[in-house]
């Protein structure tokens, strides 16, 4: 079975008329068919609606109206973002028939850019670490991450070729990584959370999952900015520079390790190593990168800020609706209302001195390189830690990650960097210096 068409490839297609937003649906579908069964990447998927879309867009090719390098490409979305009359379940049982009565800003904007909504993917509860019904297409047995599994596990299968998901903790990165797919966590703000359930308002993001960093780019540009329904608490009003990343990137600015060196599992460490020994050989100078001054508290920082910011969401909820907050998303609601207001506000004091220091120590133009995952992908009974990727989620600093290889098993392992805020450009052109360094061959699950 041939590889699904990367954004980047499909657009020149549609826009020539080679290929059809229509026919391009379709290929999608036939990997819905042969990978759903088992993989249960979607929570709703209306193939007739979908097909009427792909139409229309059809039609506009040939009427001369091209929107751009999105225009009927086929998009999974997390189902914790609105989709226009589409139900916006949030992995609860409550919420499954709860229909969107408008599109959130991100959906919106792909949806300007020509993009085709394909469906809902599935979520963890509420965004959180509670396992899903998804599981990971390279190992049945094997989890996809959380809580943006469907989304990551419909990209690497091919059934669509981007998706969106969020990121509080580790529920982008993490869940690319595992099921091979690579991921931009956007700097804090860069993309509206309007009509994005709230897990945590100031460490929530949204993010992008595509099969190249091309297309990851592309997805950003049509989906970053401000948004005036969100007022000016969570968001960034700097310009969204242009993505050029054919841009000469700077590979001697790239800083590799350092940071979670003790915490890699010992199934892990050697892949890890060989990637970052392939990385070194190709730069001028890899000096190792030393965590600032605190580092070691982030993790209790992050949890209290989670914890209270979810709890001021949920709590209401949860006393009326108990049986639907499984064990871990329970847990942390329960924790913020026991967490003290001075606990919360050293938290988020703390937060802002840590990235301070981050911002020096990237200088404006260094990029840290780090494992995306502590372990390969572990079994269904959990999703993963998200101990390297919540310290972004936490300062807000932008990293993508991108596929380094595999286990012996089959199993995908990824590398991500991480830069300063605000500079998605310079950050997306190191990825591709990266994805190219590694060049590893594009490829879908067996059909199980």
């Amino acid at each position: 079975m041939n590889p699904p068409l990367t954004i980047t490839a499909a657009a020149p297609l549609i826009r020539s008329g080679e290929l059809t937003p229509s026919e391009l649906l379709e290929q999608c579908l036939a990997r819905v068919d042969q990978y759903e069964p088992k993989v249960r990447a979607w929570v709703h998927l209306d193939r007739e609606r979908a097909r009427r879309e792909a139409d229309q867009l059809t039609a506009e090719v040939k009427a001369g109206r091209y929107r751009g390098p999105l225009h009927g490409i086929p998009v999974g979305i997390k189902d914790i973002i609105d989709v226009f009359d589409m139900p916006t379940g949030c992995g609860s049982r409550l919420w499954a028939n709860s229909y969107a009565r408008r599109d959130a800003t991100c959906v919106e904007r792909l949806r300007q850019a020509g993009a085709l909504i394909l469906g809902k993917t599935v979520t963890t509860a509420y965004a959180y670490l509670d396992p899903p019904v998804t599981r990971n297409p390279w190992n049945l047995d094997r989890t996809p991450g959380g809580s943006s599994s469907g989304s990551a596990a419909a990209v690497a299968c091919g059934m669509c070729l981007a998706a969106l998901g969020t990121q509080t903790g580790g529920s982008t990165t993490r869940p690319a990584s595992y099921c091979g797919v690579c991921s931009l966590k956007p700097t804090h703000g860069r993309v509206s959370v309007d009509g994005v359930l709230p897990l945590a308002p100031s460490l929530d993001h949204v993010g992008i999952m595509a099969n190249c960093v091309r297309d990851l780019a592309v997805v950003f540009q049509a989906i970053a900015g401000p948004d005036p329904r969100t007022g000016f608490r969570f968001q960034s009003h700097a310009p969204i520079p242009d993505c050029d990343i054919e841009a000469e990137p700077r590979p001697d600015l790239v800083r590799l390790g350092g940071l979670f060196d003790e915490l890699i599992d010992d199934q892990l460490r050697p892949l890890y190593e060989s990637a970052s020994a392939h990385l070194g050989s190709a730069l001028t100078v890899f000096p190792r990168a030393v965590p600032p001054a605190g580092f070691a508290e982030l993790h209790g920082a992050h949890g209290t800020i989670m914890s209270v910011e979810a709890a001021e969401y949920h709590s209401n909820r949860l006393r009326r609706h108990p049986s639907d907050y499984p064990f871990h998303i329970r847990q942390l609601v329960e924790q913020g209302e026991k967490t003290p207001a001075i606990a919360y506000r050293h938290a988020r004091v703390f937060r802002d001195d840590l990235d301070d220091q981050i911002t020096r120590m990237l200088n404006g133009e260094r990029f840290f390189l780090t494992p995306a995952t502590t372990e390969l992908p572990p079994d269904t009974s959990r999703t993963g830690s998200p101990a390297f990727n919540s310290p972004w989620s936490f300062t807000g600093h932008p990293t993508v990650s991108i596929p380094a290889g595999s286990s012996g098993e089959g199993l995908p392992h990824s590398v991500q960097l991480i830069g300063t805020a605000m500079f998605e450009d310079e950050l997306l052109a190191s990825g591709r210096w990266v994805e190219n360094l590694f060049a590893l061959p594009r490829r879908l699950p067996p059909v199980m």
